[in-house]
């Protein structure tokens, strides 16, 4: 049975490959894209986890996957097959003390399934964008060594890294009737893609004696495999309440990265001359990426079936991947990031449908919740120090499909990151997530 499984498992995943592979990259103008290897969304683009306000370590059910916390994905009942598939629309404005601009697109969130092996052992897999790199901008300057002209420069950036998972779960302990159940888990995460940047410096003056056009080029490719690790521990208070706490350990890795990089003049559209790499030296060279140590720690509070209170905390050493260029000096110019101390904290609360009411009304379930991310991102520009946060909200409601476990789920978000001293970036997203839960391996005694 277990040979099988994973048969038609790794079938599905080749599918969904391709699928998320032609439509990841968005065309969404994302300025905060330029650092690092880009931005990212998660977990609030998922459907699932931007209705309870971005709660994920102690979320777990037997009709949907949760990749935040691997140790979920004991919960996926024996002889059933559960896909998950969302898609966003998001539709940003970004504004500074002067200027406004909206822009808005939709874009493939996730591709998940999850299956059982054998009643204690469950094996997960999916897809998910991880960061975006889609930005353009531009310049003007006045140079003191270019008499009355006028230098333009256009930084651009495009590309993205997404992440392919593999993920395990164990049953420790069962927790039937009244009874605890403990599970633990762990992901593995493929991240690849490639990401282009470039900075055009062109003369707008009259004068091109001694001045030439000039660009930079760098594409970096990201092939690295990261791992962590979860549990959740359920514990009965009594006949109608049910505690869980969750956790989730990141470890520090510190990894290499692909660069090919060129320097070089131009006249119009023909070369002048190469600047960089010198004359049979390599175009190619190594860069270093490292990942934060992070833990995350959720409890929730399950009432009489009906309520649901989650509260998480994650604690980083620094937000999102942290990239260092292995070229002295740097072919784009030194970093303005700053990598320290990362928090996230968030709420939800959930009314859960009940399956058995009479009407469809009563067995849709309606949540909402709250998160705010102290140190999202910390920049020095122009030797001033900016610490910029964010905050969310978000509300959903999630419909049960046809007679089976099956369900829709509808999610609207706010976040909001930066401020308009530096850039501030507010993002409405409505989402829409389908978790299909089938009976694959069940054999039937009767046609």
């Amino acid at each position: 049975m277990i040979k099988s499984n994973i048969k038609r498992l790794m079938m599905t995943a080749a599918l969904c490959a391709a699928t998320l592979g032609a439509t990841a990259q968005n065309g969404f103008n994302v300025p905060f894209s330029q650092f690092g290897i880009g931005s990212s969304e998660l977990p609030f683009n998922l459907p699932l986890v931007s209705r309870m306000g971005g709660t994920v370590y102690t979320t777990a059910g037997n009709n949907f996957v949760n990749p935040f916390n691997p140790a979920s994905y004991g919960s996926i009942e024996l002889e059933s097959f559960v896909f998950d598939m969302g898609v966003g629309i998001q539709m940003s404005t970004l504004r500074d003390n002067n200027e406004k601009l909206f822009d808005a697109d939709g874009n493939l969130g996730y591709l998940l399934m999850a299956m059982p092996l054998t009643q204690w052992w469950k094996l997960a897999a999916g897809l998910m964008p991880y960061t975006t790199v889609d930005y353009e901008s531009v310049a003007l300057q006045s140079d003191p060594t270019y008499p009355g002209g006028t230098v333009k420069t256009v930084y651009g950036g495009t590309g993205g890294v997404n992440e392919v998972l593999l993920g395990t779960a164990f049953n420790i302990l069962r927790g039937k009737g009244m009874k605890p159940s403990l599970q633990v888990g762990v992901n593995a995460y493929y991240l690849t893609g490639k990401i282009e940047r470039s900075i055009a410096y062109t003369f707008l003056g009259n004068d091109t004696t001694y001045f030439v056009n000039s660009s930079r080029y760098k594409k970096t490719t990201v092939s690295n495999l990261v791992f962590d690790a979860g549990v959740q521990y359920r514990q009965p208070l009594g006949a109608k309440s049910v505690l869980t706490v969750g956790a989730v350990y990141k470890p520090y890795l510190d990894m290499k990265v692909k660069d090919l990089a060129m320097i070089y003049t131009q006249v119009g559209n023909s070369l002048l001359d190469t600047v960089f790499p010198a004359a049979g030296d390599d175009p190619e060279f190594e860069s270093r990426l490292e990942r934060p140590q992070t833990v995350g720690v959720g409890v929730s509070l399950e009432v009489d079936k009906r309520w649901r209170m989650a509260v998480d905390a994650t604690f980083a050493s620094w937000q999102g991947m942290k990239y260092t260029e292995g070229q002295e000096p740097s072919i784009m110019g030194s970093s303005v990031v700053r990598y320290d101390q990362c928090n996230r904290y968030a709420l939800g609360l959930e009314r859960m449908g009940n399956m058995d009411a009479q009407s469809y009304w009563g067995r849709i379930s309606w949540s909402c919740g709250a998160h705010l991310t102290q140190g999202a991102l910390r920049l020095n520009i122009a030797g001033t120090d900016h610490t910029l946060g964010e905050w969310g909200l978000g509300a959903g409601a999630t419909l049960p499909m046809r007679k089976g476990k099956s369900l829709l789920t509808l999610s609207v978000g706010y976040t909001s990151l930066g401020s308009r001293d530096v850039l501030q970036r507010n993002t409405m997203t409505f989402g829409i997530a389908v978790s299909s839960c089938e009976h694959w391996f069940f054999k039937r005694k009767y046609n």
